[in-house]
């Protein structure tokens, strides 16, 4: 099992936006996605967080091989969509889990 967590922050400006992007497009792209066992789509609450909101999206691969391969394509179109319709307002985070162990 391979993770990767996708943390995007929203400047406050945008929020509504970006909230119906989610709602209408990340998810179908997300739902879409081939090589993808189970993902978790998150609206993160944090109290340190005032300007603006982050959102994650967990996805979870059968081996580092499927992850790589959805981070050099998938998630560079992913990207480059944002980008193109948000700018520098929605900022894009990447982190590899490397499970050491897991219940899931």
């Amino acid at each position: 099992m391979s993770v990767l967590s996708i943390t995007f922050h929203c400047v406050k400006n945008s929020l509504e936006e970006w909230e119906k992007y989610v709602d209408e497009t990340l998810i179908l792209m997300t739902e879409n996605l081939m090589d993808v066992d189970k993902y978790i789509l998150s609206e993160i609450h944090s109290d340190f967080i005032e300007e603006g909101k982050n959102y994650n999206l967990l996805l979870v691969f059968d081996d580092e091989e499927k992850r790589k391969d959805f981070i050099d394509s998938e998630l560079l179109n992913i990207s480059e969509r944002i980008e193109k319709q948000f700018g520098q307002d929605v900022m894009i985070f990447n982190t590899f889990l490397n499970p050491k162990k897991s219940t899931i």
